[in-house]
């Protein structure tokens, strides 16, 4: 966005490929605020729904592509489950409330597709009951959310970079401080693990994993209450057209489907792929899986969720390819989500800090990313 400005941008990774990490390797759904129904406040979905409702817009301009070949077709299922933080006749109120914000937001129309008339229904145990036919489960709702194919997203992202002549990509090469040349206002030198120093107009510190260490080197003290977590999901390809409604299990640490184009599929159980979590500086990630531990973490997977989405084992009969992937997610909140008070429940603390040419920004979730991008392109081009 800035280079598409007239400005020169250089762009540092630690991978050999840009947007190969978490923004690669998630389930893409592009949030409303339904998923946290534990946040009666309501703050969640009214924090992320202007940059859910403008990703659209604003990735399919990035790209210049169309997005609707690479969402999912269907409104997403959510089947509450009988252990869930929150009970059915209070998440649905809390559905209802979500549904009204929709219809009064001006941006609704704008979603991937148009949801400024679509509300939540509870689906009758006739509807729920064929997708789950589990005593596990109490509850079952359609709500207006669509996810999309973010393996898709990353490579185009990374296409897009690479065709920019203004963008100078500098890959396997990790940020190890940022701080001004003289006073915050004017130009900043980042130093990398290569012992290379560089100054800058405007440093953006757009990390998803090792922001705050970076940050405190730049006089930026992190706000308390955050968390790292590293979680692991299935990335599933099929030989054939498999027919299986995206569902997940709520309010808690249980698991998802999504179904992207019938032959392209994300699953997860929380349990099994959160492997590591902490609230220091920084998490360490952990080693990656071998051939054996690979084929136990698909196993538990496919046992687990299958117990739930019997739906699924069709879709592990037809795989021709299953990747396990993962990535560190990073949160203003902290506490197990299977505590109804805690904090992890809400996403309403991300945004941007600023300490004169220096900005660091927390996304929150992947799907305000783009907005939020956007709005900071503008700010530093000066509108």
């Amino acid at each position: 966005m800035l280079a598409r400005r007239g400005h020169d941008v250089t762009v540092y990774d630690k991978e050999s490929e840009p947007v190969a990490c978490a923004s690669r390797w998630n389930e893409g759904k592009i949030h409303l605020g339904y998923l946290y129904g534990a946040d009666d406040s309501l703050r969640t979905a009214r924090h992320i729904l202007p940059g859910s409702l403008s990703f659209g817009r604003v990735l399919s301009k990035l790209l210049e592509a169309d997005l609707r070949p690479h969402t999912t077709s269907r409104d997403d299922i959510y089947l509450v489950h009988r252990n869930s933080v929150v009970d059915a006749a209070t998440l649905e109120r809390t559905f209802g409330r979500i549904d009204d914000l929709l219809h009064e937001h001006p941006g609704a129309r704008n979603y991937l597709v148009d949801v400024s008339a679509a509300r939540s229904r509870k689906l009758s145990p006739a509807e729920w009951g064929a997708i789950s036919t589990s005593d596990e489960v109490v509850a079952g709702y359609e709500v207006p959310e669509r996810s999309i194919n973010t393996q898709w997203v990353a490579g185009s992202l990374a296409a897009a970079l690479r065709s920019q002549p203004r963008v100078t990509l500098r890959l396997e090469t990790t940020i190890t401080e940022a701080k001004p040349v003289a006073g915050v206002d004017g130009k900043w030198q980042v130093a990398t693990n290569d012992g290379a120093r560089e100054p800058f107009d405007v440093v953006v510190n757009a990390l998803w994993e090792g922001r705050l260490a970076v940050d405190l080197t730049a006089g930026i003290t992190p706000e308390p209450g955050w968390s790292h977590r590293f979680r692991y999901c299935l990335f599933i390809r099929t030989k054939r057209p498999v027919a299986l409604r995206s569902a997940l299990i709520t309010v808690g640490g249980f698991g998802d489907v999504k179904n992207y184009n019938g032959r392209d599929f994300y699953m997860s159980w929380y349990p099994v792929g959160m492997v590591r979590q902490g609230s220091g500086i920084t998490l360490e990630r952990p080693e990656a899986l071998d051939a054996a531990a690979t084929e136990r973490f698909v196993d538990a997977v496919r046992a687990r969720l299958g117990t739930l989405l019997p739906g699924t084992e069709a879709v592990f009969e037809a795989a021709e390819d299953i990747k396990v992937r993962g990535g560190f997610v990073f949160a203003q909140a902290r506490g197990s989500v299977d505590d109804p008070a805690a904090s992890i429940h809400r996403r309403d603390r991300f945004g941007v800090q600023r300490e004169g040419s220096y900005y660091s920004v927390d996304t929150g979730k992947y799907s305000t990313a783009p907005w939020m991008a956007e709005q900071l392109a503008a700010e530093i081009s000066g509108g």
